[in-house]
Formats: C-alpha cells, structure tokens, sequence
C-alpha cells in the first residue's frame, strides 16, 4: 500500500437518533462529539438518523405494498391500455 493517500481509519461510536442504541465500529468520519465507551476510552460519537435498529426492514415491520391492487386501480381509472411492440 502507498503510504500518505489513505484516510485514518480509526474507532468510532454510532448512535442511532431514533432509538437511542450505540455501538462501537470503525470508520474513517469523524466528529467533534465524544463519548466514553465501556471500555474506558473515549471515541468520536456519530449520530446516524438509522441503523439495522431502526431500519423497518432489519426490525420486521417493513410493509408489503400491494402492486396488483395498484394495477388494478390504475386501469380502472384510466382504462386498459395496450403494449406498444406488444401481442396486439
């Protein structure tokens, strides 16, 4: 590796804004903000607005949208419309 043209990739703390969890990880981003971890030392705290805890697909309450009733919807307002190149 070529010395001088990397960034510091150092330890950081992330905590989610929405339910409040912090874990710690690295990362090259820095931040005025500290925090003293567990550990006895202190890293830059990084406030994310979601993480795999907040995040409706990691916590199990993402919905499901209903695309055929979208479609049906649609062409009952606007009628069938036929595909260009299409089967006729």
């Amino acid at each position: 590796m070529k010395t001088g043209i990397h960034p510091d990739y150092h330890p950081v703390v992330f905590e989610d804004a929405n339910t409040g969890k912090q874990f710690l990880t690295r990362s090259t981003s820095t931040s005025d903000r500290t925090i003293e971890w567990a550990d006895g030392n202190i890293y830059p705290l990084l406030l994310v607005d979601v993480t795999s805890d907040s995040h409706p697909f990691w916590t199990g309450t993402a919905r499901n949208l209903d695309t055929q009733g979208r479609v049906e919807k649609f062409e009952r307002k606007y009628g069938k419309r036929s595909r260009a190149g299409g089967e006729g």
